[in-house]
């Protein structure tokens, strides 16, 4: 409000500041010098009026935006107090032993799924293992029967073999 008060000040001022202009003409042109004279310094200080005007405006302005910025920033500061106060009361809610708790918790259960994954699974102990190993080994054992060896004297000549023709080996193409 004060602010368009100023203006409207301002307004009045550059009015008056031409129509005394234009009187200080007329009067010079009558010879009317010390009048015109006064006039001019009336439209002087006048003129210092509309400058503080001026200033006091911009001032007004500038105030006006420090005081729309301060509201911002009290609004800023409620969003980091109610933000402040949830995080407490969720603090308040999860402590510290209450999560070591939960941790502990889910780290048994997985735990005895892997358990029962293990026995479902068909997975065996150390004892069914070596079992297992003791059975191959027998297996294999079994396994490794040699042939008897012939009791018969091996032939001293070795008959001599049919000669073989020589046929020509075939050639090998490669595929493109």
């Amino acid at each position: 409000q004060q602010r368009d008060k100023l203006k409207q000040y301002q307004k009045r001022i550059s009015v008056n500041l031409e129509r005394e202009r234009a009187l200080a003409r007329q009067l010079l042109k009558e010879g009317k010098k010390e009048k015109a004279m006064l006039l001019l310094k009336k439209k002087r200080y006048q003129e210092q009026l509309l400058d503080k005007t001026e200033n006091q405006i911009s001032n007004l302005e500038r105030m006006v935006q420090d005081i729309e910025f301060t509201q911002i920033e009290m609004k800023v500061i409620e969003g980091l107090k109610i933000g402040n106060e949830c995080l407490n009361k969720m603090h308040q809610v999860m402590s510290i032993e209450e999560v070591e708790r939960i941790i502990g918790e889910t780290q048994d259960a997985v735990d005895y799924q892997r358990q029962i994954d293990e026995i479902l699974a068909g997975s065996l102990t150390e004892e069914d293992e070596d079992a297992i190993l003791e059975e191959l080994n027998a297996i294999t054992q079994e396994q490794m029967e040699l042939p008897e060896v012939p009791s018969e004297p091996l032939p001293e000549k070795i008959p001599e073999a049919s000669p073989v023709k020589n046929r020509p080996k075939p050639e090998l193409v490669a595929a493109s």
